[in-house]
């Protein structure tokens, strides 16, 4: 508990410490808010089990003595008193509460008139008190333990054995039986090591009038039962407590750190505030950016095959150039026109090349205003291909000069 409360704080104080750094530079303004110990006003000590503790096996042997029909005179009537055998499996899911399946069975011996006997088994289901750690406080190691308990079970008995009247209430005889006993009885527990414990109890099984087979007089019967033994405590008896209150100083020690490293926070943001208003702030410049001459948009004017007119399509492009050539006065220009080779002859294509640079040569020193002077042509023909695809060279390219 005291590593988890640890961590929190620790992750808190972290958070506020990046919160901080991260906007350092920024105005920075923190809100003081205190934290305080919530008081816990339940400060009972509560308990947990794991799952493998606090299993219990139970090995015992006693007497059995059965109150069943008694139809003997006064004086003549006996008791008998049998040997039983117990074993049981539970376990403690809290240090007060427990439950156990429980199974025993021996014979029963009885007075009906005459002598009677029958053998049985028992499985009962038990929920167990320790009363001692419910009223003095919980102590794994008390020597000595008062535990009462409940139960409800099952019992089965056969061999019924009579020489008086073994009749039911329908009239029909019966040598075996079902019955569901509820139980009540008490333990007492000597502990000899963590492991190991010797116990005696007494159990009291409640039956309807009819356990034995017959049904005379009292509508219930009951049988006695004392048997001692031992407890073998598989993993020894364990049980995690946790009490609230005992961490309250611890809490409130961190607590109090938080609030501090708050408090140290706010003090060097006002602090760190302060500085940044007394630090002057430099004018700052803009450089001067020299002009860069703008690149022509397109550098080629395309025409169709056996042609050397100019198309309305590619005339942007001599506009564009034009307007390249204006903005850069000192700038000159190299015509230089194509044929494809795969269409006429090299003397028909080296006219056609001429036709070509010369079309665009008209129009941007007529319709566009350029000077002579910066422009200069070289018709080229067929006999040099700019481009692999043979169509792209019909084609006038612009060559940047001086």
């Amino acid at each position: 508990m005291k590593k988890q409360l640890f961590f929190a704080t620790t992750a808190l104080c972290c958070g506020l410490l990046a919160s901080f750094s991260a906007n350092a530079q920024d105005a920075v303004v923190v809100e003081e808010e205190s934290v305080s110990v919530v008081d816990v006003t339940n400060c009972k000590t509560n308990y947990a089990v794991n799952g493998h503790d606090n299993w219990f096996i139970q090995l015992g042997a006693g007497i059995d003595v059965p109150l069943f029909e008694n139809e003997l005179a006064v004086g003549d009537a006996k008791r008998h008193i049998t040997a039983t055998y117990n074993g049981a499996v539970g376990r403690w899911f809290s240090p007060y509460m427990a439950f156990r399946i429980s199974a025993y069975g021996g014979a029963w011996h009885w007075d009906n008139v005459s002598y009677s006997k029958a053998k049985f088994a028992n499985v009962n289901f038990d929920f167990m008190w320790d009363m001692c750690n419910s009223l003095g406080g919980v102590n794994p190691d008390r020597p000595v333990s008062v535990i009462p308990f409940v139960g409800i079970g099952g019992t089965y008995v056969w061999g019924i054995q009579s020489e008086g009247t073994n009749v039911y209430r329908e009239g029909k005889s019966r040598n075996r039986q079902w019955a569901l006993p509820v139980s009540a009885g008490i333990q007492f527990r000597f502990r000899l090591c963590r492991y190991c414990d010797f116990f005696p109890e007494g159990r009291a099984s409640f039956y309807g009038d009819n356990v034995n087979g017959a049904a005379v007089d009292a509508p219930v019967d009951v049988n006695i039962q004392a048997i001692g033994g031992f407890s073998f405590n598989l993993g020894g008896v364990n049980y995690q407590a946790y009490n609230a209150c005992k961490d309250q100083a611890y809490i409130a020690s961190l607590n109090n750190q938080v609030n501090n490293l708050r408090g140290e926070l706010a003090t060097t943001a006002a602090a760190l505030a302060a500085a940044e208003a007394q630090l002057p702030c430099p004018e700052v410049t803009q450089p001067d950016c020299p002009e860069v001459a703008s690149a022509p948009l397109m550098s080629t004017v395309r025409f169709t095959i056996n042609s050397a007119k100019i198309s309305d399509e590619e005339m942007v492009n001599v506009y564009n150039t034009a307007e390249y050539l204006k903005n850069n006065p000192d700038v000159k220009v190299l015509i230089k026109g194509y044929a494809d080779k795969d269409t006429g002859s090299s003397e028909y294509n080296q006219k056609l090349s001429e036709r070509r640079a010369q079309a665009v040569y008209d129009v941007l020193t007529k319709t566009y205003g350029i000077n002579a002077s910066r422009l200069s042509i070289d018709a080229e023909g067929s006999s040099q291909q700019p481009y692999k695809t043979n169509d792209w060279n019909r084609i006038v390219i612009f060559v940047p000069g001086n």
